[in-house]
């Protein structure tokens, strides 16, 4: 197989539009989740501390929290169908992809500084479809004849 069939098979797989998530980005990761025959929503709430193949449809992130005193980390691949909403509540400002050092870190000193961002923007991820191509044939002026319909007024019809 060469690689543009992996590429076109790849492509086919990712989500048409997706929230363009940084490192530092506090999310809310909501995920189906399968219980017998029903599915659930299941919303995580966390800091992102690394983003791994961005442009590929096996990108990924890693969300961390600390629950009850003990950090949990989940990885999700974006493009997955189980992924159903990924949400930016605050945006940071970092200087590296991965911040693996969090981990060891926490308090005060596990803080990142927030950066003023627009979120309604960055949150609307609105699918934009094509446009079916339409062909526009052009006339010349010389055919094209302009002639007003010779309409009488009301006030006219009366008087006859």
């Amino acid at each position: 197989m060469s690689f543009s069939i992996l590429k076109q098979i790849g492509d086919a797989q990712k989500k048409k539009a997706v929230v363009d998530v940084r490192s530092g980005d506090t999310v809310k990761v909501t995920q189906k989740i399968k219980e017998g025959e029903k599915f659930r929503l299941q919303v995580f709430e966390g800091v992102v501390i690394r983003v791994d193949r961005k442009e590929s449809h096996t990108a990924r992130i890693v969300v961390r929290k600390v629950t009850s005193g003990v950090g949990v980390e989940k990885s999700y691949l974006i493009h997955s169908p189980l992924v159903e909403k990924i949400e930016i509540t605050k945006r940071s400002k970092v200087r590296r992809n991965n911040l693996s050092y969090l981990r060891a870190r926490s308090g005060k000193s596990a803080r990142l500084s927030a950066k003023d961002f627009d979120r309604a923007a960055v949150n609307d991820v609105k699918i934009e479809e094509e446009a079916p191509e339409v062909e526009v044939v052009e006339t010349p002026a010389e055919e094209v004849k302009e002639e007003a319909p010779a309409t009488e007024s009301p006030a006219e019809e009366k008087a006859e």
